[in-house]
């Protein structure tokens, strides 16, 4: 084996008197080297050296030869510097090239062609009269390639490669141990370009990272924005063009963002020990509650329910005020009964001291949130809704759930960036036609296969397995499927499940992978007659504005709810509880619930994480998803 070593190294060393001309250079490794550090020490990236030495991937041997790009060198060198001195004259005589008289002057072909410009269009002739160039040759260390940069508030990696014009990818190639959250004064690599070259993000414009074989014709489509608009805004593509990774300025959006993955822990960046103060607003409409007997108000909870998700919603609120206490908050609560009524949220309202208040937490449904927000908007009082969607978003109103549109972008994103996918499908009812055509201008080769209807034109919500055998193809398929009918669901997951097919050789079968997708999750995905199975063969993937805890996490939250409480919190007690937390640790590490915007970019709790972005005129919305997936029978996070 070691002789084979050493054949290898010799072949490789001989290469490398080809190899040196084209500005390559050799590293032999060391016990203990990586590829990170050692493509950290030639400023490359580690994609750079597998690229030329790809078995390095598989093993990194101590003595192993390595081709470096020497071109993109962190460590000064030296470079040639030519300095203009004069003109020899000179005569071709028969039987001279250019490449000869190159050669005989010490210049290179293209600086003759640059001095005697008709050559650009004649070959040299017996006789022409030239001009060749006499230089000054010099040699200058040439600036460093990088420098340190300090990160700023609320920059996450996206703006830091935005501002040195770079890709995600290569900014985190370049500082391979800086971590998936970048934090508030952390020293990291960045190309040493000039400071007025530097790049600001502009809060006024949105900006898209280019996804894998994304050119400008899919970005028409996708942006609705021309090349030359493209252009306006980002004259670098002029020369580099659309690089996977990159990431381009265009009009703002609300449709289009990148998800910056700063997760921050506000529990270990409390500030602002005074007490504050918050108020929650809940339609537990108590004025109908027959207190009675036990059975009495057992019966008028369960009949009533508004009063059945506030105690939800409440029990988790209760908890999040116990954990802040442990963490040294002080806070005073204020809770008010809604009971629904617009009216009610008017009165308390003009009853009550708001001035004082540091954040409203509710009331739940739209009519009643609006009336609280546009009367605390004098006091700018920030108003936080727990679940309303599509709320006029005034400039003190923060909407928690994340829109609709951001659930469809984040899992439609996901799907275009898969590169192993090779067939896209689309199965859809009549009731979502429009869908599955939008689906067909995001991808253009996607096939659509609709629910069969009766001779009257009624929808049966159902397909045949030949419907979609023969939309199926060999390798990777990626099914949409768009619905709300838990009968057509199982029709079309136990068809897919059954069609699955692993690699056979002998029997000369290829393999078909299925992954099963959806842009809207609802019940009929989760209904008694859906095989949990059949979903989690599929890895049934789709996007959500909540993940489920996983009860193996020994999650101390559901510990002690279950403790106290003797069952095991809903979705809505969590986000009782996590939005709680949210809303009241913002205050205490900003100097209000707008500054934390920006000094938070993205939280997390049990079920629930918030990043907040503003409209250009108006308020805040949640501009973040989950996507999970189905697998063994259990529902886990998938990374983005």
């Amino acid at each position: 084996m070691n002789r084979f070593l050493t054949v290898l190294c010799l072949l490789l060393l001989f290469s490398f008197n080809t190899i040196n001309a084209q500005n390559f250079s050799t590293h032999q490794v060391k016990k203990g080297e990586t590829i990170e550090a050692i493509a950290k020490r030639y400023f490359v990236t580690p994609s750079d050296i597998y690229a030329l030495n790809p078995d390095a991937k598989k093993e990194l041997k101590p003595n192993t030869v390595l081709i470096i790009p020497v071109s993109k060198a962190k460590k000064p060198k030296m470079v040639i510097v030519k300095e203009l001195q004069g003109f020899k004259k000179h005569k071709t005589r028969r039987k001279e090239t250019l490449y000869s008289l190159a050669k005989r002057y010490n210049v290179s072909e293209d600086d003759i062609k640059k001095y005697n410009k008709f050559l650009y269009a004649d070959p040299l002739r017996k006789g022409d009269k030239l001009q060749i160039p006499i230089f000054k040759i010099t040699e200058e260390i040439e600036a460093n390639p990088t420098k340190t940069y300090v990160v700023q508030p609320k920059e996450g990696k996206w703006r830091i490669a935005y501002k040195f014009g770079m890709s995600v990818k290569e900014l985190e190639e370049l500082n391979p141990e800086m971590g998936d959250v970048l934090k508030d004064g952390q020293e990291i690599i960045v190309p040493n370009i000039e400071d007025d070259k530097e790049r600001e993000v502009d809060e006024k414009y949105s900006y898209y990272k280019v996804l894998p074989k994304e050119g400008f014709y899919r970005l028409k489509l996708k942006l609705g924005l021309e090349q030359a608009e493209l252009e306006a805004l980002n004259p670098e593509l002029a020369e580099s063009g659309l690089k996977v990774g990159m990431i381009l300025k265009i009009p703002f959006t609300d449709a289009v963002s990148i998800e910056e993955s700063n997760n921050i822990n506000l529990a270990d960046s409390i500030v602002d020990f005074n007490t504050k103060r918050i108020a929650i607003m809940l339609p537990f409409r108590l004025n109908r509650v027959d207190f009675g007997t036990v059975d009495d108000t057992k019966k008028s909870i369960t009949k009533d329910p508004y009063l059945d998700a506030s105690l939800d919603f409440y029990s988790g609120v209760l908890l999040a005020i116990d954990s802040l206490k442990t963490l040294g908050v002080s806070l005073k609560v204020d809770v008010y009964d809604t009971k629904n009524e617009v009216g009610e949220v008017s009165k308390i309202i003009d009853e009550n001291d708001f001035e004082t208040v540091n954040a409203v937490i509710g009331p739940l449904t739209p009519n009643t949130f609006e009336k609280a927000a546009l009367k605390l908007r004098s006091y700018n009082v920030p108003v936080v809704s727990p679940i309303g969607l599509n709320l006029k978003l005034y400039d003190n109103v923060f909407q928690s759930r994340p829109p609709n549109d951001k659930l469809k972008s984040t899992l439609v994103n996901h799907v275009k960036a898969d590169t192993l996918a090779n067939n896209i499908v689309v199965v859809s009812d009549s009731k979502h036609t429009q869908i599955s055509n939008d689906l067909k201008r995001d991808f253009n080769h996607a096939k659509q296969i609709h629910s069969k209807k009766d001779k009257e034109g009624v929808d049966k919500f159902f397909v045949t397995k030949q419907d979609i055998e023969d939309a199926l193809k060999p390798g990777k398929n990626i099914v949409f499927l768009e619905t709300k009918d838990d009968g057509f669901v199982s029709n079309v997951t136990s068809i897919l499940a059954s069609l699955i097919k692993e690699e056979n050789t002998k029997t000369n079968t290829q393999a078909i992978e299925i992954t099963l997708v959806t842009t809207n999750m609802n019940n009929a995905f989760t209904s008694d007659g859906v095989s949990n199975e059949h979903l989690s063969k599929l890895q049934f993937l789709y996007a959500t504005t909540s993940k489920s805890y996983n009860e193996t996490d020994n999650n101390a939250f559901v510990k002690r709810y279950e403790k106290l409480y003797n069952t095991t919190p809903n979705s809505a007690a969590v986000k009782g509880f996590d939005l709680t937390m949210d809303v009241v640790l913002r205050i205490v590490s900003s100097a209000d619930l707008y500054m934390s915007v920006n000094n938070a970019p993205l939280t997390e709790y049990v079920e629930n994480k918030f990043a907040y972005k503003k409209k250009l005129f108006g308020g805040y919305y949640n501009d973040t998803v989950y996507l999970v997936k189905y697998q063994n029978l259990t529902i886990v996070e998938v990374k983005q």
